[in-house]
């Protein structure tokens, strides 16, 4: 039978671990989902996010007509998220931000159309 101080010195040391895999910012990674108005069609999206030390970059919709970010703000006491691009105006808030796969919900304007939004990490 391990001893208590055997039991302490691997639960330490599995707390360790577990720290170090936090990753870092909490927007970083792929977020998929859609947008439209309430009853309407609804458009998918992929918004791919990357903290490069200074600010939150990225794109909508990677590939030939990727959108580049422009404004990507949190503000952290209500974890609710701003994001612009081109002609893109996004409102959301943070949910289950314990989850990796956490989700972003909220308001999305494109050109003049504004509906609702949801995107999840990937």
């Amino acid at each position: 039978m391990p001893t208590r101080a055997f039991v302490l010195a691997v639960a330490c040391a599995l707390l360790a671990v577990s720290l170090y895999a936090q990753e870092g910012h909490p927007l970083t990674g792929t977020w998929a989902g859609d947008w439209g108005a309430p009853g309407g069609p609804r458009t998918h999206i992929t918004v791919v996010m990357n903290w490069d030390g200074k600010a939150v970059t990225g794109l909508i919709n990677p590939g030939p007509d990727a959108i580049p970010l422009t404004t990507v703000a949190v503000d952290w006491a209500t974890w609710t998220v701003h994001i612009e691009a081109k002609g893109v105006n996004a409102e959301g808030r943070l949910e289950d931000i314990g989850s990796y796969h956490r989700r972003i919900v909220g308001t999305w304007s494109q050109g003049g159309a504004k509906g609702d939004f949801k995107l999840t990490r990937d």
